[in-house]
Order: structure tokens, then C-alpha cells, then sequence
């Protein structure tokens, strides 16, 4: 259920025992940055003691079409519905159950925001909620929490609608563990200035035994990917250890010195990443260019020439 034509998910029973056969070992992770201190207490509020509401409990999952009560632009072009899908995805035009992430630039029209994209399974344990709101304090938080994106001399944010996901203690694709992650895409607009704000709680997971993660550790494999693609193949942004093992520290790094979150303007494009490639830290192979037609299970190089710009992360301290 929830995969694309021609990709298949072969049983948990019989994965778990070849993966019981063999073992993944890691290098060592290295990335630089400022320590900033401990993470936690970025996410905003969220369940249905605030209004939202909750996609199904399903692998692969995803809500039905949300139409929003203001457009969101997105790399130039105005979207008024979205999907929020089980799999940690925000995506505009059509859902995305694909449960092995991909590094940006995706080809083809596949404009999506992914705070955690990884093989989540709702069924074994978590929600996924999401709502629209004006809220006046709500907003008055994205307000300051968003100063710090805005150069200096340009206008300080001032939001007046956002839209809240938040990804509650989700499970993994075939887990024999308790382990689960928490983490958070929120998308703010004044009508005219967007932003994307990614907050991260505990994440205790990175892959899913589909992507031949560990089903005792949820870790090895193919890890989770963070960014987001703007769908015009040029346009895009891997947060740094997206697909290899450091994306599980994103609750202790930051574009903004906040440990645990990540903020971005969006309705123009500021920020271009080619695929993710972190010093220290082992990532087996690239895979090829994502497509909806084909399935996602054999590896080769991608052939995309890496386009950058230098942002500062941060990393806190243990």
C-alpha cells in the first residue's frame, strides 16, 4: 500500500531475517559548527487540544487534499492545496507516498518540503497532525522565532496564517524497537513573504528495513532526507547529513543558532544545495534520479553536478 507503480515492499519477516545475517558499521561523522547549546523546546503546540487533525494510521500514508485559506508560494509559484504525508513529507499537487528518500534536485514537478523523509509506519506507533491557523500567539512566535532568517535592513516577519505538521512519535517501516522520532514542518506567509520553518525533536531513528535499515536499531541503510525541492529541477536545498547517518543530529544543529531548527524563505530562491555530501561520514552510494515510475532499490551514481552556497550551521554542544 502507498508505493509507487512497480516498487514493492518485501515482507518485514523475511527482511529482518537477511538483515539478522548481516551488519552495517559506519565511519566516523564529522561537521563543523558553533556549539549553541542543548536542543529541545522548539516545537510549536500541536494535537487535537490545539485543532488538528490526524492523517491514518497506515504505512505509507497521507491526509486527503488540504486546500489552504491563503496561497503559499513556493520558488515563484503559488500553491492553495497541499498533502501532508505519513513518509515526512509536505508536498504541493500530489501526494508522495515514496518511502526511500531521494537527494534533491528530483526531476520532473514534484515541488515538496521533507523535514524527515523516511520510511515511517503510523501503524506501529505515532500520529501525524496537522492545522491551518491565525492564532494570535501562534503567529507572534513565528514572528520572533523568524527574525533571525531576515537579513539585516530588510522587514521583520509578520505572518498572518501558518500551517502546522508535526510528525508525533512516529515508528519505522518494520521496527522491533520502540524507537520513534518527533519532528515538525510549519509554512508561515504574510500573503506576500513565505517561510518554512523545520523543528526537530527526538530522533531516534533513521531508516526503515524497506531501505535496509536495522529493525532493532531503525539505523544503516538508506537514512532520511531533509530539504526541500522546488520542483523546477534547479532549485533545491539537502540540509547537511541528509541520507547518511548525521541526519539523526538534526535536533542538535541550525541554520539559525537555534538548536533543532531550521528556517528558510521560500517564496524566492535564496539557497542551492547539490546532492548531500558530509565530510567523515559514510554514504554508500547516491541513487538514481526519483521518478514515481520506477522502483527505488538499486543504487547507482547520480550524474547531478553539485551547485552551492556556503550557510552557516551550527552544532551544539553534548
Amino acid at each position: 500500500m502507498g508505493v509507487w507503480p512497480g516498487q514493492t515492499k518485501v515482507s518485514p519477516i523475511l527482511l529482518l531475517l537477511l538483515l539478522l545475517s548481516c551488519a552495517e558499521e559506519w565511519g566516523p561523522l564529522g561537521i563543523l559548527g558553533t556549539p549553541v547549546g542543548p536542543p529541545g523546546g522548539v516545537l510549536y503546540p500541536f494535537g487535537p487540544g490545539v485543532g488538528d487533525e490526524a492523517t491514518h494510521h497506515e504505512d505509507d500514508g497521507t491526509s486527503p487534499e488540504i486546500f489552504l485559506q491563503e496561497n503559499f508560494s513556493f520558488f515563484g509559484r503559488a500553491y492553495r492545496s497541499l498533502y501532508v504525508n505519513n513518509n515526512g513529507v509536505v508536498s504541493f499537487g500530489t501526494m508522495v507516498p515514496e518511502f526511500t528518500p531521494q537527494p534533491f534536485p528530483l526531476p520532473g514537478h514534484h515541488p515538496f518540503v521533507a523535514p524527515y523523509w523516511a520510511d515511517v509506519d503510523t501503524r506501529l506507533g505515532g500520529d501525524v497532525f496537522y492545522r491551518q491557523s491565525r492564532d494570535p500567539q501562534l503567529l507572534a512566535r513565528l514572528a520572533q522565532d523568524l527574525a533571525p532568517a531576515v537579513p539585516p535592513g530588510d522587514p521583520p516577519p509578520q505572518p498572518t496564517w501558518a500551517f502546522v505538521a508535526t510528525w508525533d512519535r512516529v515508528a519505522y517501516f518494520g521496527a522491533a524497537s520502540d524507537k520513534v522520532n518527533t519532528f515538525q514542518a510549519v509554512l508561515a506567509s504574510d500573503g506576500v513573504t513565505c517561510f518554512v520553518l523545520l523543528n526537530y525533536g527526538d530522533l531516534q531513528w533513521t531508516t526503515g528495513i524497506a531501505n535496509q535499515g536495522d529493525p532493532h536499531t531503525g539505523l544503516g541503510g538508506i537514512p532520511a532526507q531533509a530539504g526541500f525541492n522546488s520542483g523546477d529541477d534547479v532549485h533545491y536545498y539537502n540540509v547537511p547529513g541528509s541520507r547518511t547517518p548525521a541526519v539523526q543530529t538534526l535536533s542538535h544543529r541550525s541554520n539559525l543558532g537555534v538548536p533543532g531548527r531550521w528556517a528558510f524563505r521560500v517564496d524566492h530562491f535564496e539557497a542551492t544545495e547539490g546532492p548531500p555530501e558530509t565530510p567523515g561520514s559514510l554514504s554508500k552510494t547516491s541513487e538514481a534520479p526519483w521518478s514515481p515510475s520506477v522502483p527505488h532499490k538499486t543504487p547507482s551514481v547520480s550524474p547531478n553536478s553539485p551547485r552551492t552556497r556556503e550557510k552557516q550551521v551550527y552544532v551544539c554542544g553534548s
